[in-house]
């Protein structure tokens, strides 16, 4: 996967925490984690719109897969 850079996570982190350095393996666990849980709610929307009768998913869709 691993297709979201790391350097806007690494900034994520940082914003988050303050005067703080980030290890590369931190930066890259975060990144994984965020890819996972966004495949599984872009999984979820799309099933919302497909029941719904649309090929495309919407910001509700993305709101109700969050939940």
């Amino acid at each position: 996967m691993a297709d979201i850079p790391l350097a806007p996570v690494e900034r994520i982190i940082r914003r988050s925490g303050g005067d703080v350095r980030v290890s590369e393996e931190a930066t890259r666990e975060l990144r994984d984690f965020i890819e996972d849980m966004a495949e599984q709610v872009s999984e979820m929307a799309a099933k919302f719109a497909r029941h719904a009768g649309r090929k495309t998913v919407n910001a509700e869709d993305i709101k109700l897969a969050k939940k």
